[in-house]
């Protein structure tokens, strides 16, 4: 192999990168380094400065980037509305670019000749973690070593992770991929794998409980938006961290948030997993009753095109790229309006609104009304109508002639 003297390693203390420290070390003899992003993933990060030198790094980062997780990425794609097909919410998705962006900064203040990563040849987020290498390091030497390596399988990572005395914090029968930051927990591989297997929820779910074990009452929670941003819970002002992190607590005791998914992943080949998404999936809710008042009918519905853009791009790692950041200054636009409050009612993984107001509201009771009114002429239904479907008119009556 070329001559590799320092290499950074986008590290998360996980089986994958757990034995690539050692495997580096053994195939290139660089000094390794690892940079560990912390967005709010919690008990996963114990213990990771002193298991990355035990197992040969030189030095560890461990980044706080959690706030900036929430304000830079997270809040504008709940702005924009983007789901990826139309369900997942993008946990994983839009946590790789920030990661990503910053063990570019490091790997440069540290004069690396390359950075590694620990993802499959198989998976989007070796897509993810690339492009934003790209974007930031165009010449940056990449190292990716499941596509190099001889080991075939999760089993025989954890073979290797044996032989070199890594310590893991899984075994073979709870051997499931996970991805967790304080937005969501992603679970994949083992049983999930056959999308015939019904996912044993008592055995997987860690940010709340399945809607069966949810109680019989419903909570019922505010939640206020400037300008399309969350920032109060009950009229209490909290700030992202805070939020998110009550949100989950919330939704996760209401079996909120859970979506057993089959999705298209980018590289072509369909995958299946299940997403813990409590708090998202109360803002994600929240915030779309609220458009729904504030929003005219034109920008609404073109935001919903916008918004299956939005969340392929998410996906697709492309976070920094021009149409990206173009999307994302038309919906800054859209969101001007977007301020009010919205009530919700919880229940067993249900979330339902039960109140919207805002200043800006387009709602006219007056005018929607069934009852009396004197602001909208019924007669003037007839003359729309009639202009309305003049064209299919048209088409009629030559359908007609030309039948003679």
């Amino acid at each position: 192999m070329e001559k590799i003297k320092k290499v950074v390693l986008a590290y998360s203390g996980g089986l994958d990168t757990s034995i690539i420290i050692p495997w580096l070390k053994d195939n290139y003899g660089c000094e390794v380094i690892a940079v560990a992003g912390n967005l709010g993933q919690d008990k996963e990060l114990e213990g990771l400065k002193e298991k990355a030198i035990a197992t040969g790094a030189s030095k560890i980062y461990i980044e706080d980037l959690t706030e900036e997780f929430l304000t830079d990425y997270v809040f504008p794609t709940i702005k924009a509305g983007a789901k990826y097909e139309n369900k997942y919410l993008l946990g994983t998705s839009f946590a790789r670019p920030i990661i990503a962006k910053r063990v570019v900064e490091i790997a440069l203040a540290e004069n690396a000749d390359a950075i590694a990563h620990g993802c499959t040849g198989k998976g989007n987020d070796q897509v993810r973690f690339e492009l934003t290498i790209k974007a930031f390091a165009p010449n940056m030497k990449i190292i990716a070593p499941w596509r190099i390596w001889d080991i075939k399988s999760r089993d025989e990572e954890i073979d290797y992770a044996i032989a070199k005395n890594i310590p893991l914090k899984i075994t073979r029968e709870t051997n499931y991929s996970k991805d967790m930051n304080i937005w969501h927990l992603s679970h994949e591989g083992m049983d999930l794998e056959n999308p015939a297997n019904e996912p044993n929820y008592d055995k997987i779910l860690e940010l709340g409980i399945s809607p069966e074990k949810a109680p019989d009452k419903p909570t019922y929670i505010t939640i206020d938006f400037e300008k399309g941003i969350p920032v109060a819970v009950d009229s209490q002002k909290m700030d992202p961290i805070k939020m998110i992190r009550y949100l989950n607590k919330v939704g996760g005791d209401n079996g909120i948030g859970i979506i057993d998914l089959v999705e298209n992943r980018l590289v072509g080949m369909k995958s299946r997993g299940v997403y813990e998404t409590p708090g998202g999936t109360i803002l994600y809710e929240a915030h779309e009753a609220l458009e729904s008042l504030c929003l005219d009918k034109d920008t609404q519905h073109y935001k919903h095109q916008v918004a299956i853009k939005f969340s392929e791009l998410v996906y697709n790692g492309q976070w920094f790229t021009p149409l990206r950041e173009s999307l994302s200054a038309f919906v800054d636009k859209t969101q001007e309006t977007v301020t009010g409050s919205v009530k919700l009612k919880l229940y067993k993984g249900n979330v339902m609104p039960a109140s919207i107001t805002s200043p800006y509201s387009l709602y006219s009771e007056e005018i929607a009304t069934f009852g009396e009114d004197t602001v909208y002429n019924q007669k003037d239904a007839e003359g729309f109508i009639n202009l309305f479907g003049l064209p299919l008119k048209v088409k009629a009556l030559s359908d007609q002639k030309n039948k003679k």
